[in-house]
């Protein structure tokens, strides 16, 4: 089976925000910035001197392990900064588009880099009708959460390829089963995932 969909051609150099959370296009996430390296990262990807992504780390493997941090990342934009009641910078970021890291070295102060390979992004199509009790759970869970619903202000319930995104974002999982199926061709192998998972729920 065919897991990794490239476009051809197309590498980038991005910084990588190193996570335990996973983000796919079209996520929006809320990150806490402390860390000197992330600061620098996030001032400058907000004066445009270079990109990033958020990166998922293995946490099965210690710090330094060169398999640390897993290969699908995705590339992001920033949408708005804020200060949190802590003093800390708050940051809300959106998922623009997937990629694989290629290859990864770190700068002196330890904010790592990465040749990236950019992915194709699964397309937006309606779900199946044997996919509504997924669209329906989902839609209950952003219910029960007012902070993670208002990051979604329109969300696309039936969209097929957003409502997988989301599951793999916000289930906890693997990391390296929340990988393999976000590099499926299609969502149509996670929703039947999901379904199977969740059934014994609806």
């Amino acid at each position: 089976m065919k897991l990794y969909n490239f476009i051809s051609g197309i590498m980038n150099e991005l910084a990588l925000f190193a996570l335990n959370s996973f983000i796919l296009p079209e996520g929006r996430m809320r990150l806490r910035v402390f860390e000197r390296r992330y600061v620098r990262l996030i001032s400058e990807a907000s004066a445009g001197k270079r990109d990033f992504a958020v990166a998922q780390v293995n946490p099965y493997v210690s710090q330094h392990h060169p398999d640390r941090i897993l290969p699908l990342a995705t590339k992001v934009r920033i949408e708005d900064f804020e200060q949190l009641e802590d003093g800390l910078l708050g940051v809300t970021i959106a998922g623009i588009e997937k990629v694989k890291i290629i290859s990864r070295w770190q700068e002196a102060d330890t904010l790592n880099i990465a040749q990236v390979q950019t992915l194709d992004s699964w397309t937006g199509i309606e779900i199946e009708n044997e996919y509504q009790p997924l669209s329906q759970q989902l839609e209950k869970l952003l219910q029960q959460y007012p902070t993670l619903k208002a990051l979604y202000p329109q969300p696309r319930y039936t969209d097929a390829a957003w409502l997988a995104s989301r599951y793999l974002e916000l289930l906890p999982m693997q990391p390296a089963l929340k990988q393999q199926l976000a590099l499926e061709t299609s969502p149509t192998p996670c929703l039947n995932s999901l379904q199977s998972w969740l059934a014994p729920q609806a």
